[in-house]
């Protein structure tokens, strides 16, 4: 392991490692965007073992597990966590050149300082190893996140959460910002029949405001918004195959989501695009006049094995990239908010990479005086956030945007391990520029170069969500 993950990894030139080590390396973490379960932190409880640290929800492990033919109750079944461990580190020697060879060992380097390859011959005694770090203070949720120089967590929250666990954090001494994020996917769901109407009853519930139709659906969200607001809440968040076009009759979806209400599921489908536009561009223009950032998340095709869902849920790993066409319907929907100077801050996430010159140039086409970068090409993820997906985002948003006023990475991820991945960008970003300096391509100015790579590691992002140091 000699050559492998040592403290100049990824940096391939005097300039790069100059460029990381004096003014990358040290920067706090703003994580705008991430899955970490709010009650976790919260609760700040030890974690269990490594397996419930580590393996517990993490998608990436199961397929990769899944190719190389491991039973699933190895992976999600009812293996023992030790068992379940032994598998994954059997199999990561067979993960070299995919990402999770990278993030497994820099993990294991960072927070629990080990350097062994995990195999099946080190497995057993990383295991130990690991768990016997887990039992110090030093590891809970919030012992980690301090570690790692996190200063705001974005969370993704659904809007009928009660946010208990925000607000728990938001009282106690712990200095890290936990900021819910508002996350509306299944109140636009029409067509999911009896699910669907369980879930409008429980957002009926929580705004104590009876859903009968349009207007109440609209009084009850907007009664979310707000308590949202009151608990943090700067960040909206939707994951959509793409952006509805922004074309509608209200009273045919008013009489669509009135028989839907009322059991009748027939025209569901039929009004399914309509119906998302109406109510997202409503939602958009409440975010508007709260200040919030929304996010878009565009181009997954989920659930794609039916079998496996019906055993096991959604969110398991057997989901893909999507080809789906993007840009009419995105422009449109943009330009209708544009008119009526209602369009918020907005990120645009691309998970096909066929579409990130479509994405970067769109941003161009949308932003706002006195706001820098007020349009965002967010940064590479889920089946992108690897070496060669993040640079060809930070290539094309360098060639049709301009990557100075780039807020940069996030985890995306449900681990409290994962904010390696904001080493791993930033090590790739000060090569690539290390890069250009090397070639001519840019000038050798270290400091003013230095500056923007601070920028987008960390100064762009905290003055995009006006974050406020915590002393």
């Amino acid at each position: 392991m000699t050559n492998f993950l040592t403290e100049d990894f990824l940096l391939q030139s005097g300039t790069a490692k100059r460029l990381y080590h004096d003014f990358a390396k040290d920067l706090p973490i703003i994580d705008y965007h991430n899955h970490l379960p709010p009650a976790a932190i919260a609760q700040n409880k030890n974690f269990k073992n490594i397996t419930d640290l580590w393996l517990g929800g993490d998608h990436y492990k199961w397929r990769a597990l899944r190719t190389l033919g491991v039973e699933e109750k190895y992976i999600t079944g009812n293996a023992s966590d030790e068992e379940k461990f032994l598998k994954w580190a059997e199999a990561v020697p067979y993960t070299i050149r995919n990402p999770l060879y990278h993030w497994t060992h820099m993990e294991l380097k960072d927070p629990f300082g080990i350097r062994e390859l995990l195999s099946e011959k080190t497995g057993k005694n990383i295991y130990d190893s690991c768990n016997e770090l887990l039992k110090e203070p030093g590891f809970t949720p919030q012992a980690l996140l301090t570690h790692f120089k996190v200063e705001m967590v974005g969370t993704t929250d659904d809007p009928a959460d009660t946010l208990v666990h925000h607000k728990q954090i938001a009282t106690s001494r712990f200095e890290v910002k936990v900021w819910p994020s508002f996350r509306p996917d299944r109140v636009l769901n029409i067509s999911g029949g009896d699910q669907y109407r369980r879930y409008v009853q429980s957002l009926a519930e929580v705004a104590k405001i009876e859903i009968t139709d349009l207007s109440s659906l609209l009084d009850a969200l907007k009664n979310r918004v707000e308590y949202f607001n009151e608990a943090g809440c700067r960040i909206s968040d939707h994951g959509l195959s793409s952006i509805p076009y922004p074309s509608f009759n209200y009273s045919q979806i008013e009489a669509g989501f009135k028989k839907v209400l009322a059991g009748g599921d027939a025209g569901a489908a039929g009004i399914k695009e309509s119906f998302s536009a109406f109510v997202l561009l409503e939602l958009c223009k409440m975010y508007r006049q709260k200040g919030w950032v929304q996010q878009f998340h565009l181009g997954a095709q989920r659930s794609n094995n039916s079998r496996m869902q019906n055993l096991i849920g959604a969110d398991t790993g057997f989901d893909s990239i999507s080809d789906e066409v993007q840009a009419a319907s995105m422009a449109a929907f943009f330009n209708h908010l544009d008119k009526e100077d209602t369009l918020p801050k907005t990120i645009i996430y691309n998970l096909n990479p066929a579409y990130n010159a479509v994405f970067a140039s769109m941003t161009g086409n949308f932003q706002g005086e006195g706001i820098k970068g007020k349009i965002q090409f967010g940064s590479a993820w889920w089946f992108l956030d690897q070496l060669d997906g993040m640079k060809e985002q930070i290539n094309t948003l360098s060639n049709l945007g301009l990557i100075s006023c780039f807020i940069g990475m996030l985890t995306d991820s449900r681990s409290f391990l994962s904010y390696s991945r904001h080493e791993y960008f930033r090590r790739l970003l000060c090569n690539i520029f290390a890069e250009d300096i090397e070639k001519g391509l840019i000038p050798a100015d270290i400091d003013w170069i230095g500056k923007m790579i601070q920028d987008i590691c960390y100064y762009n992002a905290k003055t995009y969500f006006n974050i406020t140091r915590l002393t």
